[in-house]
């Protein structure tokens, strides 16, 4: 299906803008309204707005962009994983770096949605069909640990526990100079970039979503620091973006960093290191820890040198 416009004006003041649309549209569910939003494909009176919840507060012109949708169903590829745990209800992976986590414009094969296809067929349509079995994202070139829901029960029951913050989700990350403190929280909101859709800023607190992130200095080189983060919030590219925003930002990171990366590393130095979930169906809590891969690991032995 062809990109779609859509355009309408409202006078329902007070309303919640995803609401509305939903309303408006009804091929659309609210779930795929908040997305469109949050991916910067909503206008609001000619300018870009990130928060579903925003409620209009005078007569309003509104403007949907609906991208084209990606194939409902995607073809299971046989790409070894490296499984860390699984039973009935979830699978734990260690996500390489290179590897987009679902299907979008440009990536339809080799992404972590087709490999646990091709893993286990039956978790097609768990969830969300555009992204089945997934709950949380990594970027394609950060590593490390994500958690995937084998049914419908354990997906609504995991996505609870990200909302409301029971799920701890602990980064390595090496930045380009050092942080004002050697513990700290970072709180600046996080919206689409208005000038560049495809990048996330950070914005004021009534344009975009609440993000925070703690950390804590594990290490100190003359140029370069290693940190652990925890995030409380999990806004796109938001370990990324905290730590260009205190002027120390993620090494390797051309986007919201240097453009030329101060170390040789061919992608930016992030890893999801460690992450406490409490299994569906048992409540048992559980901590699942992954190394450093070798190409980070092999950046900080030769600083260490």
């Amino acid at each position: 299906m062809p990109e779609r416009i859509v355009t309408f004006a409202s006078h329902a003041l007070g309303e919640r803008l995803d609401k509305l649309i939903a309303t408006e549209l009804a091929d659309l569910s609210r779930t795929q309204v908040q997305r469109l939003i949050d991916e910067g494909w909503v206008k609001l009176n000619d300018q870009v707005v990130t928060k579903a919840g925003q409620r209009l507060e005078a007569p309003a012109h509104i403007e949907v962009r609906i991208p084209p949708s990606a194939p409902s169903s995607y073809l299971p590829e046989k790409i070894p994983l490296d499984i860390l745990f699984e039973n009935d209800d979830l699978l734990v992976i260690n996500k390489p770096a290179g590897m987009v986590v679902h299907p979008s414009a440009g990536h339809f094969q080799g992404t972590l949605v087709n490999a646990i296809l091709g893993h286990d067929p039956d978790l097609e349509g768990v969830g969300d069909e555009q992204r089945p079995g997934i709950v949380h994202r990594l970027d394609k070139d950060t590593s490390g640990l994500i958690v995937v829901a084998k049914n419908d029960a354990a997906h609504a029951e995991l996505q609870r526990q990200f909302k409301v913050r029971e799920v701890e989700k602990l980064y390595l990350a090496l930045l380009d100079g050092h942080p004002p403190t050697d513990t700290g929280r970072i709180e600046a909101a996080i919206g689409r970039d208005v000038k560049q859709r495809k990048q996330m800023a950070v914005v004021p607190e009534q344009r975009g979503r609440s993000a925070v992130t703690e950390y804590r200095v594990l290490e100190k080189f003359p140029a370069h620091t290693l940190v652990e983060a925890r995030l409380l919030t999990g806004r796109t590219h938001q370990i990324r973006l905290h730590f260009a925003y205190l002027k120390c930002p993620v090494v390797g990171d051309t986007v919201y960093g240097r453009r030329r990366p101060s170390l040789p590393i061919e992608r930016q130095f992030l890893h999801a290191t460690r992450l406490t979930v409490c299994l569906p169906g048992s409540g048992e809590k559980k901590t699942f820890s992954a190394p450093l891969p070798e190409d980070l690991a092999g950046v900080l032995k030769a600083l260490r040198e």
